[in-house]
């Protein structure tokens, strides 16, 4: 039985690192970057975590800002950047590099955190969400989030199964010596779940607020294949459950809400959605899980 534990309440004013994990994305990065300016509660770092020089276009030497480069892949990424958060720093927040805040986000996660020393990771809500749509455009997710102007009244902290990866917050004690998996390869997938579910494992609470808003614009630039990302919507999660991150029905209901929404789907795509592309990866996903093969880095190799 998983013991809850009690974490250190912060000081005055907690040190704050945000760090983005990005490729092939500089323009709407630096876009994304400059709208951090306009938090009410600035952090102190933000660590760009990129492959090459083009993936941060302008940013580079901008103050309070250190820019890393090493193998791609989301979860490399952001371990890569974790090895860079110097041990003075109280909160770790990793957000999309197309996920816009809302002026008080990182102030209402403090305060979430600072309500209960066992909160070891806060996920705001998200207003819009282009990832399930053709996206936003820039302009009309500052629109979104402009209008966006009076906050709950009553700050709600619910339990999650996990982060909503796109916008998360962790208290920098309770992740200390954890990593992402590497082997959730490329887009990473449930990666944020698994993180999560590293952290109820330890006893630290997981939870979503409803005051820190944002918007994801789920630009479609940059994303992998279908095929790639239809396998890793199969044999992820259940690769989970095997380690213990992640229960067995929430698994095993994510799969076949992805198989019969990409079977049916695939008739007519979205045209920015490669369903056919991502029922072929559900199918090769399926015929290795029943042949006994957990394998969430072969997307690498299709």
């Amino acid at each position: 039985m998983v013991t809850q534990m009690s974490l250190p309440s912060f000081r005055k004013q907690p040190r704050i690192c945000v760090i983005f994990p990005t490729r092939g994305r500089a323009g709407i990065l630096e876009q994304v970057v400059a709208f951090v300016d306009l938090q009410t509660v600035k952090p102190d770092l933000i660590i760009i975590s990129c492959v090459s020089d083009e993936d941060v276009g302008d940013l580079s030497g901008r103050p309070g800002m250190i820019v890393i480069k090493g193998r791609p892949g989301l979860t490399a990424q952001r371990n890569h950047a974790l090895d860079h958060v110097p041990d003075d720093f109280d909160v770790v927040i990793f957000l999309d590099d197309d996920f816009l805040m809302h002026g008080a986000w990182i102030s209402e996660v403090l305060k979430a955190l600072d309500s209960d020393p066992a909160i070891a990771c806060v996920t705001g809500t998200v207003v819009a969400d282009g990832i399930h749509g053709p996206g936003y455009s820039f302009e009309e997710g500052r629109a979104i989030v402009a209008q966006t102007v009076d906050l709950p009244e009553r700050l709600i902290v619910a339990p999650t199964g996990g982060p909503y990866g796109c916008n998360m917050a962790f208290r920098a004690s309770s992740i200390a010596g954890l990593r992402f998996d590497e082997r959730l390869v490329l887009y990473g997938w449930q990666e944020d779940r698994d993180f999560g579910g590293q952290i109820w494992n330890r006893g630290g609470l997981v939870v979503r607020i409803n005051t820190a808003l944002g918007v994801h614009l789920g630009v479609k630039r940059g994303r992998v294949s279908g095929c790639r990302l239809g396998y890793s919507q199969v044999i992820n999660p259940l690769y989970l459950v095997k380690k213990r991150t992640m229960p067995l029905r929430p698994a095993l209901d994510h799969v076949m809400r992805n198989v019969a929404s990409n079977m049916v789907r695939s008739v007519v795509p979205e045209p920015w959605i490669d369903r056919r592309g991502r029922l072929i990866g559900n199918l090769i996903g399926l015929w290795d899980f029943f042949r006994g093969r957990l394998t969430p880095e072969r997307p690498e190799r299709l």
